[in-house]
């Protein structure tokens, strides 16, 4: 858990139900703008979690579209990896990024400004279980976002093409 004040205040915010049910109207559109206005290097989302966003482009799963999302994620520096949560902010159904990743595991993500191709993994059983773990000592919302939904969240490992 974060010993930093301001960042325990931010966790408990983004965990309410209150803020979470405006948050998934202007917190991705925020996040664009300032990623284009920044080249990359930054999103809203890296306030509260520094150096932890990435934009996610995806193949859409019915559309065949390109889609981009950002998203916070967690960063394993030793196996050069991503871990993302498809936590839809606690909502009951998962986020389209998350079926477009099912369905076309092969994406990319703008990660501090470079374009990196990536594979995904949806992990599931106890490589989940150890994920859902780094994810939420990360992130602590994720875990009061997981109580307010009967499905199991899901959780993505990208690694570089």
């Amino acid at each position: 858990m974060n010993s930093n004040p301001a960042m325990r205040l931010v966790h408990q915010v983004m965990a309410t139900r209150a803020l979470n049910a405006i948050a998934p109207h202007f917190i991705p559109a925020l996040d664009r703008a300032l990623h284009r206005f920044t080249g990359g290097r930054s999103l809203f989302l890296t306030f509260a979690a520094p150096r932890a966003g990435l934009i996610l482009t995806t193949t859409g799963a019915r559309s065949g579209q390109i889609r981009r999302t950002p998203l916070l994620c967690a960063f394993k520096a030793k196996q050069h990896t991503w871990l993302l949560v498809g936590s839809n902010f606690g909502k009951a159904g998962h986020p389209g990024w998350s079926a477009n990743l099912k369905r076309h595991p092969d994406a990319a993500i703008n990660w501090r400004g470079d374009e990196i191709p990536v594979h995904a993994a949806h992990l599931t059983g106890q490589q989940r279980e150890a994920a859902w773990t780094t994810i939420t000592e990360f992130w602590p919302p994720y875990a009061a976002y997981q109580t307010r939904t009967a499905r199991e969240i899901r959780v993505f490992r990208l690694t570089r093409r």
